[in-house]
């Protein structure tokens, strides 16, 4: 299978979002320190955060690298074939992104870094830039944008309770 856009890596590049799609930057909070950026890297790059969203995520791999594929399952219904075109793995840095395939709902590429600034806070930030790609999609319109961030957020609160800290509520 093959991506189902032309920009394939372009999460990389920091605000971009090509013509016609749709923006997405969430950044939240996890907590501080080097334990916490340890814990919530590899709950990142093992799909645990993904998995303790309650997503199905079928996967080639254990942890994230390029090339692997991975089929998200939404409410036990929805397949969303995607597959990892990008990671990182710096002293502060750590993440993924990976590109939809054909039979993904919406069309576009989604990463989710944790960073350790200078001061010992950590932060996941997930980016993205996506258009629907299905009837059901485009049916849903703002709504479905608005689906997007809430997922993004929930993404941040669930790292943040894996990581030890405030509850995902």
């Amino acid at each position: 299978m093959s991506f189902t856009y032309d920009d394939v890596g372009a999460t990389r590049r920091s605000g971009f979002c090509p013509p016609g799609f749709h923006p997405l930057h969430v950044r939240t909070r996890i907590g501080e320190g080097h334990d916490v950026f340890e814990k919530a890297s590899e709950a990142v790059l093992t799909w645990e955060m993904h998995r303790a969203l309650g997503v199905g995520m079928d996967t080639t791999a254990d942890r994230a690298a390029p090339d692997v594929d991975v089929t998200v399952t939404l409410a036990g219904v929805i397949k969303a074939p995607c597959r990892v075109v990008w990671t990182v793995e710096e002293h502060r840095r750590a993440g993924w992104a990976y590109g939809t395939l054909s039979g993904h709902p919406e069309c576009g590429e989604e990463s989710f870094v944790v960073d350790r600034t200078g001061d010992g806070t950590v932060w996941l930030t997930v980016s993205a830039f996506s258009r629907a790609a299905k009837w059901y999609s485009r049916a849903g319109g703002p709504a479905t944008r608005g689906l997007q961030h809430a997922y993004a957020r929930r993404c941040g609160a669930v790292l943040r309770r894996l990581c030890g800290g405030e509850d995902a509520g």
